[in-house]
């Protein structure tokens, strides 16, 4: 018997033994009170399980020389500040960040070539920003909304770390206005958390066409007036995009996320998401594997027959384990 059918059984063994545990031991984590913390603690491993890997060696080779080009907006603390991917890959990226607030942009122009000192909105104008000074990461364009706060899960308690401390009005301009400002002529990975105001800043991209999109998506929203996520998903359907994946955020009472990550790539069944992807592939795949979309990536490999996948066949994608 060869090591392979060896390890198929080993693995089908432990499958068999787990599934006879299961009821058990879900039964003891319910009476605990623990059960959702287990099944939160292990839906983030398997979101991250593709990180066993390191795709670096691959990336390199497919990009050589070249850099992604990421737009990270919402970017206090730094590119990829929340290592939603892997930090091992942040090499591979030509980052531009949006911070409209002057001292937090002063902080980011001492590590970063390109800082976007202005607001993005659909439209140049000027708009207000709502500081949130007790919950840094929370200021918005739009007000808190504290009827939506016990879906969140906020306690009581915790609701004055939401009072606006202060108001700031600031110079707006589209996202394509401010990367042409930046003669920086196309966008490959492009990064949004506003606070809801997400939708405004796509609906100013111009002609860039990322072919990642990771976006903050609002079910109920903790600000008021913030658009639909009804509206939000019409959007990227309208242009030709479709959702990968997503990652709820923070507490909520409701059976889903009341906030979630959502990642978006061009929808390869459309003649324009497939111009897209093969006219781009090897930016494509690169961002695919940081992303950990392995089994996805094959599929969509296969049917717009891309080379780049070749390099990735021997890999299994353990999120699907």
């Amino acid at each position: 018997m060869n090591r392979t059918m060896i390890k198929k059984k080993l693995l089908k063994l432990i499958t068999s033994t787990i599934k006879l545990f299961l009821p058990l031991l879900s039964r003891l984590f319910i009476k605990l009170r623990v059960n959702k913390r287990v099944i939160n603690y292990l839906n983030d491993k398997s979101f991250l399980s593709n990180n066993y890997y390191n795709f670096s060696n691959i990336i390199d080779s497919l990009l050589i020389d070249e850099k992604i080009f990421a737009l990270d907006v919402g970017a206090q603390g730094g590119f990829n500040c929340d290592q939603f991917f892997s930090k091992k890959y942040n090499n591979f990226f030509e980052a531009i960040l949006v911070e409209p607030i002057e001292e937090e942009a002063k902080k980011l122009k001492n590590n970063y070539k390109y800082v976007i000192n202005k607001g993005l909105w659909s439209s140049e104008c000027k708009k207000k920003i709502y500081i949130l000074g007790n919950r840094p990461g929370s200021s918005s364009m739009y007000i808190p909304n504290k009827e939506f706060f016990k879906i969140h899960s906020i306690k009581d308690i915790d609701y004055d770390k939401f009072n606006v401390t202060e108001t700031i009005e600031i110079d707006c301009v589209t996202l394509g206005i401010a990367l042409r400002n930046l003669d920086i002529n196309r966008l490959d990975y492009l990064k949004l958390d506003t606070q809801g105001s997400e939708l405004e800043i796509l609906k100013g991209m111009g002609g860039y066409k990322p072919l990642l999109i990771r976006t903050e998506v609002h079910i109920n929203s903790m600000y008021k007036n913030v658009p639909s996520w009804g509206d939000l998903l019409k959007f990227f359907n309208d242009m030709n995009y479709i959702p990968c994946d997503w990652k709820g955020i923070g507490s909520h009472s409701t059976r889903i996320p009341a906030e979630m990550d959502m990642v978006f790539i061009p929808n390869f069944k459309t003649n324009i998401g497939k111009n897209l992807i093969v006219e781009n592939e090897k930016k494509f795949t690169s961002l695919m594997l940081i992303f950990g979309q392995l089994e996805l990536l094959k599929q969509i490999g296969e049917d717009l027959k891309l080379d780049s996948i070749k390099t990735i066949s021997s890999f299994e994608d353990r999120f699907f384990f």
